[in-house]
């Protein structure tokens, strides 16, 4: 979130006259457990009265898998929750989270079945598939990397993804999902592997990127990060 979403939009400051500032709140987590998201999740309601202090004109929910964690279809209760309470702080902010980012950009990209890598140990990646498939997808394969520490996720390298994807059967799938998850960093990757299979390959930051754009009114295209920012959509 804090490298990948910049990265994004600092591509676009070069072809684009707008300018972005930064702020976050961090929840805190270490290992990527359900107990640890649960916590995590707790302390999103006072990360985003923080933010709404700064009168910020768009806000992101980072964690996709704490939200997906919580429960099929709860990134609209999160949104909701999230908004309020920058209502009640006299700072009504536009809410994303990453989770509904996804779902959204699948959408948006016209998927109808998907494949998908995560970081995350297999129990938490099958309830990401479970929550992208009551969505109205079919996951036709995934990958679980099975990292449990937060910070080793962040230390992957993503042109690691250029090898790891062609472990899945992409047979009838029309979105690569190469990372399902804002901490795990796939940036460098994308545009390369979407060259060579072919279909749309997209993030949970890719994602989140689009959808923050698309809720400040602003056009979506931006040099790097596939399809979904290629302006097309």
């Amino acid at each position: 979130m804090e490298t990948e979403i910049p990265a994004l939009l600092r591509s676009r400051e070069t072809i684009a006259p707008e300018r972005f500032t930064f702020h976050s709140s961090r929840m805190r987590m270490k290992k990527v457990t359900k107990e640890e998201l649960e916590a995590m999740d707790a302390m999103s309601l006072k990360c985003a009265q923080e933010l709404s202090d700064a009168q910020v004109d768009v806000m992101g929910y980072a964690c996709l898998v704490a939200i997906m964690s919580m429960g099929r279809g709860y990134h609209c209760v999160s949104e909701t929750n999230l908004h309020e309470e920058t209502v009640q702080n006299g700072s009504p902010t536009p809410i994303v989270t990453s989770a509904g980012a996804l779902i959204n950009g699948l959408k948006v990209l016209g998927a109808k079945k998907v494949a998908v890598i995560t970081p995350y140990m297999k129990p938490l990646t099958e309830m990401v598939v479970d929550y992208i498939q009551h969505q109205g997808f079919e996951v036709v394969d995934y990958i679980a990397l099975e990292i449990p520490d937060n910070l080793e996720v962040a230390a992957q390298d993503p042109m690691n993804l250029l090898d790891i994807y062609k472990r899945l059967n992409l047979e009838g799938a029309d979105v690569l999902v190469v990372s399902a998850c804002v901490q795990m960093p796939s940036l460098e990757a994308i545009d390369a592997i979407e060259k060579e299979i072919g279909i749309p390959v997209t993030s949970a930051a890719v994602c989140t990127t689009y959808e923050m754009l698309k809720k400040l009114g602003l056009d979506t295209k931006v040099p790097m990060g596939g399809a979904l920012l290629s302006g097309k959509y």
